[in-house]
């Protein structure tokens, strides 16, 4: 099956490819900021490559600059929040609380563009927040300090990326139909410098320590952050909004498995039925415009 020629499998397979990328941060021997430098770092390059191939031209207003540039902004919090997040509470609840960006769009389409809320977006945040719960337990002060601050650092992602969402969604106004290749290859050439920067001011070394972290952070930029994005992008004018709002779940599902399955995460009842909770919750929220919706990470 030709995989350019089937919009519903480049939607799912860019799914599973962005799911990896907690995988990644998770596996590389480098700091939280360094490993987020370098995702976008190379997926600049990558996607530099694809534009020179392409011939396409950066050619953009001073508007979409600034909010390109403010949107890069966004993203470098959303890494420097998420990979923290993974580092303390693991890939699969990380991503999870990261997709809970899907109630912040809903709340600045509510207040800010007047959007009208449905029913199930109405149940879904209780919903999610239930299922938060049976995950994170109800005595707050009795976790870990690490772990609380892996939840914060997760629900900081989710803020963070909504507003990079939104800046992106933007920029795009009155532009033809097509892939935002190129605003994409520009916000990851920025964010790079952001992370670069602050990963030095830090006192962290943007050194890789050996060839098997080089592989892992090859693969994240250019497998999750370059090839995964493109294919869920260019996917989207193509199918439906149920079928994106189940990629849309199929990437925190995915990274839960993995975290199961690859860093042996122990995994109760209740955490489970909690998980099922909020993954149907994010589902519930994202219903309406899921097609602006691309997932979290």
């Amino acid at each position: 099956m030709n995989l350019m020629a089937n919009p519903r499998l480049r939607l799912f397979a860019g799914a599973a490819l962005i799911s990896l990328s907690p995988v990644w941060v998770k596996l590389v021997d480098v700091s939280a900021t360094t490993s987020g430098f370098y995702r976008v770092f190379i997926g600049s390059i990558a996607l530099g490559l694809y534009l020179a191939v392409t011939r396409k031209r950066l050619q953009f207003g001073t508007r979409v600059w600034q909010l390109l540039t403010l949107a890069a902004l966004f993203f470098a919090l959303d890494l420097w929040f998420w990979h923290r997040s993974i580092i303390f509470i693991g890939p699969g609840l990380a991503t999870l609380l990261a997709n809970f960006q899907v109630f912040i769009l809903m709340l600045a389409g509510i207040f800010f563009l007047g959007q009208k809320p449905g029913v199930p977006q109405l149940i879904a945040i209780p919903l999610a927040l239930m299922g938060l719960a049976m995950i994170v337990g109800l005595d707050w002060q009795a976790l870990p300090g690490d772990y609380r601050a892996g939840v914060v650092y997760g629900l900081l992602t989710a803020l963070v990326y909504a507003g990079y969402l939104l800046t992106m969604r933007f920029s795009r106004q009155g532009v033809e139909k097509g892939m935002p290749t190129r605003e994409i290859a520009i916000v990851s050439a920025l964010s790079a410098a952001m992370l670069g920067v602050t990963a030095l001011a830090e006192g962290q070394s943007l050194a890789v320590p050996t060839l098997t972290d080089v592989a892992w952070l090859t693969a994240y930029g250019v497998l999750s952050h370059c090839l995964g994005y493109i294919l869920i992008v260019s996917s989207l004018p193509q199918v439906s909004t149920t079928e994106a709002g189940i990629a849309l779940l199929l990437q925190p599902t995915l990274s839960f498995a993995w975290d199961v399955l690859f860093f042996a995460r122990p995994l109760t009842a209740i955490e489970l039925t909690g998980a099922i909770v909020a993954l149907g919750a994010i589902y519930l929220g994202s219903r309406p415009g899921s097609k602006q919706v691309q997932g979290g990470g």
